[in-house]
């Protein structure tokens, strides 16, 4: 059977053209798989793309677009309030598919409506009865408040939440947690490919064998 690992030292593996290595570490974290494209690594490139991808597409899938979201808190001033959206620092490392939330919660916060992309609900912070106070005159309290803060049950009962993240859990169940999980995989998954395509496959090395003389001394004693 032959040996799966023929390389005993360092210099008798073949070498990998990683081009510019900061570069193409910089490309696998802006879009999964575009580093390894660049370093014409074209088959690792589309294998880590279409995986990476399909991963966090089916967790937008499963979160109806909701579950990647930046936190509306500054963290160094509020680590407490930072801490209920630690996902969105898994799923940051995916690169561009997660920037649109930061772009989102800059435009919530400062009193602006979210951009329209893929839908009202794309990677935007949750709305909660201030933010709706604060964005909207109160002739159109109550109607948003409907819109984004009520919910029906199974028993076709109205169900009002405090905060729009609520009504996404009650709505999705599981789901939407689920569909996090998803997407903080697929974002830890990205880690992987930036640091292959930073510093080149890692290979595992047999060890190399005893010297004579090493086992000559092995022998007599």
């Amino acid at each position: 059977m032959a040996d799966p690992n023929p390389y005993t030292t360092a210099d008798q593996q073949p070498e990998v053209d990683l081009r510019d290595a900061r570069l193409a570490a910089f490309l696998a974290w802006l879009f999964p798989g575009l580093g390894h494209l660049y370093q014409r690594r074209v088959g690792k490139g589309l294998l880590f793309m279409i995986t990476i991808m399909a991963t966090f597409a089916y967790g937008m899938y499963l979160g109806g677009g909701r579950v990647v979201y930046a936190s509306t808190t500054n963290p160094v001033g509020n680590f407490t309030k930072f801490k209920e959206r630690w996902h969105y620092a898994c799923q940051l490392p995916i690169g561009l598919p997660a920037l649109p939330a930061y772009v989102q919660t800059w435009r919530v916060e400062n009193g602006n409506e979210p951009l329209h992309w893929f839908g009202d609900n794309f990677e935007r912070p949750p709305y909660n009865v201030q933010t709706l106070q604060l964005a909207s005159p109160a002739t159109e309290r109550g109607v948003l408040e409907a819109e984004y803060l009520q919910s029906t049950d199974q028993s076709k009962n109205t169900v009002l939440h405090i905060s729009e993240r609520e009504k996404w859990n009650h709505d999705y169940n599981y789901l939407f947690e689920l569909g996090t999980v998803f997407t903080m995989i697929a974002g830890l998954m990205n880690v992987l490919a930036i640091c292959d395509a930073r510093w080149g496959p890692l290979t595992h090395l047999k060890p190399e064998p005893k010297s004579d003389d090493n086992a000559n001394s092995d022998s007599s004693t």
